[in-house]
C-alpha cells in the first residue's frame, strides 16, 4: 500500500526502527513542544492528549504529508511514570515495577489534510522481581532517562525481566505498529 510522504516527529531510535521495519518511507522532523497536560485526565488520555499537542506544532507548515507522532508513557496503581530525571530515579521507577504489572499506553496522532486522527493502544507488561544489582547495573550501562518508566523492553531488562505481556510489543517498544498500519489504511 503506497502512503503519501510520512513525517516522524520523533527522535526515538526505537519509533524510527519501527518504521523502517514496515517498509514505511518517512523524514524526520522535530520540534520542541510542552509536554504538560491538564491533571484531570485518564492515562489514555493523557498519552492521546500529548501526542496530538506534537502534532498541532506541524498544523500550520505541513502539506500533503502525513506527521506522525506518538506519547508512551507507562502506568502503575494509576500513577503515570515518565521518563526519569536522573539514574536514582530510573532506579526508583524500576524498584516500583520489580514484581509487578503494569501497563504501557501509546498515544498516537496523525495529522493529515489537517485533520487530526488519533488512537492509542494499552498492553499489560508483568516484570519478575528483580534483585536491586540487576536495575542498578541495567539504569548504569543502559542509561534508560529517554523512556518512559526507566526500560527499554528490547535491552537487557526486558530480556530477564519480563515474565509476560498482554497486548502488543510494538506499543511497550514505543509505537503499536499494527493499530498504525490500520489508521494509515483509513487515511
Amino acid at each position: 500500500m503506497n502512503f503519501p510522504q510520512i513525517i516522524l516527529a520523533s527522535k526515538s531510535p526505537r519509533r524510527q526502527e519501527l518504521l523502517k521495519l514496515m517498509d514505511l518511507e518517512f523524514r524526520i522532523v522535530l520540534k520542541e513542544v510542552d509536554e504538560s497536560y491538564p491533571d484531570d485526565l485518564t492515562p489514555e488520555e493523557v498519552a492521546v492528549y500529548i501526542a496530538t499537542q506534537k502534532a498541532k506544532a506541524f498544523d500550520e507548515t505541513v502539506g500533503d504529508e502525513i506527521v506522525l507522532t506518538a506519547d508512551t508513557i507507562v502506568c502503575i496503581d494509576g500513577q503515570i511514570l515518565g521518563k526519569p530525571e536522573n539514574a536514582a530515579h530510573a532506579i526508583e521507577m524500576l524498584q516500583l515495577l520489580s514484581g509487578r504489572m503494569h501497563r504501557v499506553i501509546t498515544g498516537v496522532c496523525l495529522l493529515y489534510k489537517h485533520q487530526y486522527h488519533s488512537f492509542y493502544d494499552v498492553s499489560e507488561v508483568y516484570f519478575s522481581k528483580l534483585s536491586d544489582e540487576e536495575i542498578t547495573t541495567y539504569v548504569n550501562k543502559y542509561q534508560p532517562f529517554d523512556k518512559a518508566g526507566s526500560y527499554g523492553i528490547q535491552e537487557r531488562i526486558g530480556l530477564i525481566g519480563i515474565e509476560r505481556i498482554n497486548g502488543s510489543y510494538t506499543n511497550v517498544v514505543g509505537l503499536p505498529t499494527e493499530k498504525l498500519y490500520r489508521e494509515l489504511a483509513k487515511l
